[in-house]
C-alpha cells in the first residue's frame, strides 16, 4: 500500500493526494485532524470511495492541538502549542514528563474528529511517528482497539545511523504493542528514511530492496504536494512535495511495483495478519 500522509495540512496537499490516487499509485491516505485544511480534506475523501482513510494523529507540528493547554499540559508549551519535533517528545518521555492521560485525551479527540468524517477508518499512524515512543504507542493501540480499527503503522528504518538504530529499537516494542492489541501491521515499511525525498529513482530502489528482503507486505509512506503552494511555506521541513507527486503519477512507479513482484492494495487486506 502507498499511503499519502498529511491530508488536511493545506488545500494544495489535499489536491495533490487526490491526483496521486486518481492518476497514480496512492491507495491510502492519513488525515491530520489538526490540519488547517481539514474540512476540505474531509470533502475529498468522501468523494474518493476507493481511497482508504487513516487517522494521522499528532503530538507535534505547527498546527495547534484540538484541546486546550489546561486539558493537556504535558503535551504543550505555555502558549498551548505542540513542540515542532519528535525529539521534544523523546526528551519529555525520557524525563517522565508525558502524561498518558493527556495523550489519550488529545489523540482520542483527534481520532473522533476523523471518525466523524463518515468514511471507514482502516488504519492509524502518527505525525513524525511519535507512537514509536512506548507511552504514545500504548495509547494509539488502545484507541485503535476501542474503535475497532484493524491496522496500526509499524515504522521502520534501514539507515546506518544513530536515528536508524533508535527507530529499530523502539519499533521492536511497538510491534509487540500492536500484536498484543490484536492489531495488524505490514511486514515492512518505507518512508521514514526517505521522508520528503522519495523521487522516482529512490522509490524504485527502495521497493526493490524490500522485495529482495522477502517482505510479503509493504507500506510506502509518501508526502505529495502541489508546486508553489503558498500555504506550505510555513513548514521548514525541506520536503520536495511536488517531486513526490510527480513520481506517484508517473507510469514508471507502477512498473516498479510490478517489477518488484508486488500489487497495489490496502490495509483492509491485512486484517488478521499479525504485526
Amino acid at each position: 500500500m502507498v499511503t499519502a500522509d498529511d491530508l488536511g495540512l493545506t488545500r494544495g496537499v489535499n489536491d495533490a493526494v487526490r491526483q496521486a490516487h486518481e492518476s497514480g499509485i496512492v491507495t491510502a491516505t492519513s488525515l491530520l485532524a489538526v490540519g488547517a485544511a481539514f474540512e476540505d480534506a474531509a470533502r475529498v475523501v468522501r468523494e474518493l470511495p476507493h481511497l482508504e482513510l487513516g487517522a494521522h494523529l499528532a503530538l507535534v507540528g505547527e498546527d495547534p492541538p484540538l484541546l486546550t493547554a489546561r486539558e493537556v499540559p504535558s503535551l504543550v508549551d505555555s502558549r498551548g502549542a505542540f513542540p515542532l519535533s519528535y525529539r521534544t517528545v523523546v526528551r519529555r518521555g525520557l524525563a517522565g514528563r508525558i502524561d498518558p492521560d493527556d495523550v489519550r485525551r488529545e489523540l482520542g479527540a483527534q481520532l473522533e474528529r476523523v471518525l466523524d468524517v463518515g468514511v471507514p477508518v482502516t488504519h492509524v499512524d502518527t505525525h513524525q511517528h511519535t507512537h514509536l515512543w512506548p507511552t504514545v504507542g500504548a495509547v494509539v493501540t488502545e484507541l485503535a482497539t476501542a474503535h475497532d480499527i484493524a491496522s496500526v503503522r509499524l515504522p521502520a528504518s534501514h539507515a546506518h545511523s544513530v536515528t536508524g538504530l533508535g527507530v529499530r529499537t523502539l519499533a521492536r516494542r511497538t510491534r509487540t504493542q500492536i500484536r498484543r492489541a490484536g492489531r495488524s501491521a505490514t511486514a515492512d515499511y518505507a518512508g521514514l528514511d526517505e521522508a520528503g525525498g522519495l523521487d522516482a529513482a529512490r522509490f524504485a530502489r527502495t521497493i526493490q530492496q524490500r522485495a529482495q528482503a522477502g517482505a510479503p507486505s509493504l507500506e510506502i509512506n509518501c508526502h505529495p504536494g502541489s508546486a508553489n503552494d503558498p500555504d506550505l511555506r510555513r513548514f521548514a521541513w525541506g520536503y520536495r512535495w511536488a517531486e513526490e507527486l510527480a513520481m506517484l503519477v508517473d507510469p514508471a512507479a507502477r512498473r516498479a511495483v510490478d517489477l518488484a513482484g508486488y500489487r497495489l492494495g490496502g490495509f483492509r487486506e491485512l486484517v488478521g495478519e499479525a504485526a
